[in-house]
């Protein structure tokens, strides 16, 4: 009864509302039709009484009481006696009642009754009548609840219900079948090339279940896609819809939630039982965070039931005692921390697979996807692009590629090169130039030293990354900007955070030597140093005094609600370290600029003429960095183009999360 009752009909040839006005409208022309008489013609009280309600001929008059209004009914026979009281534009009726009276009062009416009735000395014929209009009433009885049910119309039409109060349960769900188009593949993904390798298993077991089943094997239930945002993760999912052969459900978690109680529960029911139907299949749940909560760890101090709920649903259709063969489940999140622990259990989501940022190796293959629409110049290098964009993400990549695309259209050129794309990265990580901006030649002076500082520092320390450019031209908020080139590295040593954190406190010690007094300009410095110092005494336990601690909860689950998970001792002890960290840094930062005095002032003299400088400027100036950097991209790499059979078709590498 209820999959009769949600199944809508075809196109076409469901029922329409349109066709209510269509009969109303017929109905009324019918009326109009077969009504040939004319209407009881309108009187005026005082006419009535002195033109009508003396004179022989009239049959009966009804008074309805309710109404306060007199109905004259006059012979058949003596009709064409009043035709004078008729107006010419209105045809006599054939039959009664004639004319209608507004009476002021029913007292008032007898008062003339009898009055005329002693004139011509016959009664006449009064009848009185309490009339009920039953449309009238009704409507008046049925406002209210017509109103609340052209509410609900609205507001399930609004929620894509169609105006159909038995379909709100249903999932909206968009199925992707075999005749359905999707113009992504596994070779338009760039990158990511383990993530591809387990989710393109996943489609060998669908496409091909009896290889791994004859050994005893079974089918994974689900594929849990965890990482940041813009990393591909629903681009992946685009790909399995376009590689299976098998009916693609795609539904985001937040289309379970809505504010009726049980609504979430039924879609995920519907789902899951339109999945069963059409079997094998892929269901996908992007950001599965929003319905996949910890249950009771919702951040306040009551819980969401109806998520809840929508969780619990969730859980016994993965694995309950149901059958759910032939059904995988696929979703996505970037915050895999929060999920409910028995969400991401075996059985449920078997495989976690980690989406992370693109490492050198991905940016270059990614580049060469994103690369091949746009007209490069004849002697342009492409090695240097993944070199200068670490930590970009393919969706970065792909507006990387764009605005130096519509840089180079912006300058008239008729091809892109090198300094296209370095103005486009630049743009993207520190803003639009603003050349225009008014600073003083003082406050210049000083961008120009505090620039020089960080430029001096990371070029004499050995873990310090190497610089790339430097500018004392405003770019968005800042009001100078130095650009590095990180080292790709995995794992991090105190040495390496203790070079960084020097070389940010380089600006701030540059002004405190050269002008004797400090500014505003190091916030952003600051704010690094100390998130970094916190980061080594709480987190990694690099810590004289507190050596091997770690108060980090990767989980995001942790127990402690309301005090911190260190005593008030504890803490003074964290503070104290902290302070001597940065104190150190900033000391050494000052010692090394002291020592190197006159080529840190050569160095800031040379930015206050140029306004930017590069590698070679500092190079020039401090000689070559005595610690070198290992090459980790090859040219073939840089430069080497997909296979031809891997020609984007969609949009490569680009998500909408």
């Amino acid at each position: 009864m209820a999959d009769l009752l949600n199944k809508r009909p075809e196109s076409g040839k469901g029922f329409n509302f349109y066709w209510i006005y269509g009969l109303v409208v017929a109905a009324l022309i019918a009326i109009s039709a077969f009504n040939t008489g004319g209407a009881p013609h309108q009187l005026s009280y005082g006419k009535f009484v002195s033109e009508l309600l003396g004179r022989q001929g009239i049959e009966k008059i009804v008074v309805v009481r309710n109404e306060l209004r007199a109905e004259v009914y006059v012979n058949p026979d003596s009709v064409d006696n009043y035709k004078s009281l008729f107006t010419t534009d209105v045809a006599v009726p054939k039959e009664g009642p004639h004319f209608t009276i507004d009476l002021p009062s029913i007292d008032s009416f007898e008062d003339s009754r009898k009055v005329a009735e002693e004139k011509t000395g016959k009664p006449i014929a009064i009848f009185y009548e309490q009339r009920t209009n039953f449309f009238s009433d009704t409507l008046l009885v049925m406002w209210p609840v017509l109103l609340i049910i052209a509410i609900y119309y609205f507001m399930f039409r609004r929620m894509g219900g169609g105006g159909n109060i038995f379909g709100v349960g249903s999932s909206r769900a968009k199925e992707v079948g075999k005749d359905t188009t999707v113009n992504v593949s596994f070779k338009d993904v760039a990158g990511l090339d383990g993530a591809k390798q387990e989710l393109e298993e996943i489609v060998e077991f669908l496409r091909h279940p009896d290889k791994y089943t004859e050994l005893g094997g079974k089918i994974p239930r689900g594929a849990l896609l965890v990482g940041p945002p813009d990393t591909g993760k629903t681009l992946l999912a685009k790909a399995v819809a376009g590689e299976a052969n098998v009916p693609f459900f795609s539904m985001s978690g937040s289309d379970f939630v809505e504010m009726f109680v049980g609504v979430g529960a039924s879609r995920v029911r519907d789902l899951f039982a339109k999945a069963k139907s059409k079997a094998p299949c892929i269901i996908f749940i992007d950001e599965i965070d929003a319905i996949g909560r910890a249950r009771g760890k919702n951040g306040g101090f009551s819980s969401n039931e109806e998520r809840e709920n929508t969780l619990n649903q969730l859980l016994t259709e993965m694995d309950g005692f149901g059958s759910n063969s032939g059904v995988i489940i696929l979703a996505a999140t970037n915050r895999a921390e929060i999920l409910d622990r028995a969400l991401m259990r075996a059985g449920r989501f078997d495989r976690q697979i980690q989406v992370e940022l693109p490492d050198i190796h991905e940016r270059a293959a990614i580049f060469n996807v994103h690369l091949r629409p746009l007209k490069l110049a004849p002697d342009f290098d492409r090695k240097f692009l993944a070199k200068q964009t670490p930590g970009f993400s393919g969706a970065d990549i792909a507006n990387v590629c764009n605005e130096a695309a519509l840089t180079a259209a912006r300058k008239q050129k008729s091809a892109v090169d090198r300094q296209d794309f370095q103005d486009a990265i630049d743009r993207i990580i520190g803003g639009l130039e603003k050349k225009n901006k008014i600073v003083t030649e003082e406050e210049r002076r000083t961008i120009a030293f505090h620039e020089a500082g960080h430029a001096t520092i990371s070029w004499l320390l050995q873990y310090a990354h190497p610089l790339v450019k430097v500018t004392i031209v405003p770019r968005g908020k800042a009001l100078g900007a130095a650009w590095y080139q990180p080292e790709e590295r995995q794992l991090t040593t105190k040495e390496h955070l203790l070079d960084e954190m020097c070389s940010a406190l380089g600006g701030r010690a540059a002004e405190d030597l050269t002008f004797g007094r400090i500014g505003t300009g190091a916030l952003n410095d600051l704010e690094k140093v100390n998130r970094q110092a916190y980061a080594m005494v709480s987190y990694y336990g690099m810590s004289d005094r507190l050596p091997n601690i770690c108060y980090y909860d990767s989980t995001g689950q942790t127990d402690y609600a309301f005090r911190s998970p260190y005593s008030e001792e504890r803490a003074k002890i964290i503070d104290e370290e902290v302070s001597n960290i940065i104190s150190e840094q900033y000391e050494r930062a000052k010692r090394i600029l002291s020592e190197n005095a006159d080529k840190h002032r050569q160095l800031a003299e040379l930015l206050l003429e140029r306004e930017v400088i590069f590698t070679e400027d500092v190079q020039a100036i401090f000689g070559p960095r005595p610690w070198g950097h290992e090459e980790l991209l090859t040219d073939e790499e840089a430069n080497d183009p997909l296979p031809e059979e891997a020609e984007p078709t969609g949009e490569p590498n680009v998500t909408n999360e």
